[in-house]
């Protein structure tokens, strides 16, 4: 398959008088969304200054005006810049001025959130919220690696940082899915995912693009709202990252489910549990893939993968250990399931062919330099191998825990706690050791179920593949875990609480796996490890 580019993609659509766009009540083909970008267009070559970077930012949820804005950058050789609503004050300031925007079109719902902000000069406009059509269609020409978006990472451990995404990069996985999973005009992909983050655009609005596909979008995802629009729109495809699996599975059952259009739901971070119980619930194929929004390394789930397990990555994909740089052995297993070698088995996935699709970061060559060292993509996540090369997470190389002198992961940890019924949400992080190190700290979510210490202490001990040294010290449990708009854990700032909040807090205080109620200390009584 050759590299397309998204406006190459877009004068496809030119003449498709079929349904494009749909939202709430509306519904536009795509030869009046082409035609609308093409307006666009032409506005954003008057409006943009040169001599400058021809960014513009967009503050807004998933509505008709963010997809015709992105046709039009395409169109005018502009850049879009996806700007999180859920940014405040200082934080959305700086996301402003690190993209160089040269003004921000705004939803006025929105428009608030940047008044008297130190923008850089840059100025706030309205966004559009019609469709206005009539400007000829005469895009300037493009290439796979042309700018197309600003895509800014989670930020869950450290400053967001701005992701360049070439036409390519946006185009080629949209094309790739959509013949993967056999989409064409008679199908309709629902987007509920941010569209300012990579999901939404990547394996979201590309795809439907590609198909010629209607495209569904949702202002927010909603859970309650998720089955209801699948049926409304005639959804046949979805895409997802991270928690909305859950979210939705925890909507109340109905016999009638799976009576629904819903083919393929595509994604990445899915809990391995829903992955079987959505498909089965709802009668669809849920189809989970590793990848981030930097591109530099990607595969997905496919039939015959354990449970739990990532996939099996290209070859090109290697686990090399972080201190050696050399490739970790395959992991071995005691007869109880415990991984008996993670000091040599745990390492960074690492792609050793070069960037893949990373384009590198804007205005931030430090963070560059960190991603690509010695003509390889590192992405700092950490994971192992079984002996027939399928992949299992082991979490981020922030989150190792040196306990004892021994490096862990965490992601191994949070599956055994999540094996518990009453947990349906868990995270675990490094608290500092009083003496040297880390101890394990989890926090669980448990829904409104009762959790007793005791008994918890008692399902750990039955735990065959829960190592001595993987046990949580501390156990905190809390309404909800602190999440990013693409619902990633904020780590950070659980391990910057450490042993304060308002939260029931356990205690392990010998080797026994038992628990006790902790009393409750004060802000400086444990400082958060640094290198969180």
């Amino acid at each position: 398959m050759g590299v397309p580019t998204v406006t190459e993609l877009l004068l496809a659509r030119a003449g498709d008088e079929r349904p494009g766009l749909r939202f709430e009540d509306g519904t536009w083909s795509w030869a009046e969304h082409v035609r609308a970008s093409a307006r666009c267009a032409a506005g954003l070559r008057a409006a943009l200054r040169p001599g400058e970077p021809p960014h513009v930012g967009i503050l807004a949820d998933n509505v008709p005006a963010f997809s015709i804005l992105l046709g039009g950058c395409a169109f005018a050789g502009a850049v879009l810049v996806g700007l999180n609503p859920t940014r405040r004050g200082a934080a959305l300031a700086r996301d402003v001025r690190l993209a160089d925007c040269q003004f921000v079109l705004a939803e006025r719902k929105y428009r608030p959130l940047l008044a008297g902000l130190d923008l850089g000069g840059t100025g706030v406009r309205d966004l559009a919220s019609q469709l206005p059509a009539g400007e000829p269609i005469d895009p300037v020409p493009a290439a796979p690696d042309d700018l197309l978006m600003l895509i800014f990472t989670s930020g869950t451990s450290g400053d967001p940082k701005a992701v360049r995404c070439t036409h390519g990069k946006i185009a080629f996985p949209g094309a790739m899915l959509a013949e993967r999973f056999g989409l064409s005009s008679s199908d309709t992909v629902y987007v509920t995912m941010p569209m300012f983050h990579s999901n939404a655009v990547m394996a979201g609005w590309a795809v439907g693009l590609a198909a010629g596909a209607g495209i569904a979008l949702r202002r927010r995802f909603s859970a309650s709202g998720f089955l209801p629009d699948v049926r409304r729109f005639g959804a046949t495809y979805a895409s997802y990252v991270g928690k909305p699996l859950s979210y939705v599975l925890a909507t109340p059952p109905r016999p009638d489910d799976a009576d629904n259009p819903l083919r393929v739901v595509y994604g990445n971070e899915g809990a391995s549990a829903d992955l079987e119980a959505f498909g089965k619930r709802f009668g669809c194929r849920v189809v989970d893939a590793f990848g981030s929004t930097e591109g530099g390394v990607g595969f997905a789930r496919t039939d015959g993968t354990p449970p739990g397990s990532l996939g099996r990555p290209a070859g090109d994909v290697a686990i090399l250990h972080p201190d050696t740089g050399r490739p970790c052995p395959p992991a071995e297993f005691g007869p109880d399931g415990r991984l008996r070698n993670a000091g040599e088995a745990v390492g960074e996935l690492v792609n050793t062919a070069g960037a893949g699709w990373f384009a590198g970061y804007y205005r931030d060559p430090e963070a560059d330099a960190e991603r690509l060292r010695d003509g390889r993509f590192h992405t700092g996540d950490l994971a192992y191998a079984d002996a027939d090369g399928f992949c299992y997470f082991a979490g981020r190389l922030g989150d190792w825990l040196r306990i004892d002198g021994e490096n862990l992961g965490t992601a191994p940890i949070e599956r055994i706690l999540l094996r518990h019924p009453a947990i349906t949400d868990t995270a675990v992080y490094a608290v500092p050791d009083p003496v040297t190190g880390d101890q394990v700290m989890a926090a669980v979510v448990t829904g409104g179920s009762p959790l007793d210490p005791a008994e918890f202490g008692r399902f750990l001990a039955a735990q065959p593949d829960l190592g001595p040294k993987q046990v949580p010290r501390y156990v905190r449990t809390v309404r909800e875990l602190p999440r990013t708009s693409t619902f990633k854990v904020l780590k950070r700032r659980l391990a910057a609480e450490g042993l304060t909040g308002p939260d029931v807090l356990w205690e392990r205080a010998g080797p026994a796996i038992a628990y006790t109620v902790a009393e409750r200390q004060t802000s400086d009584a444990v400082k958060p490890p640094s290198r969180t």
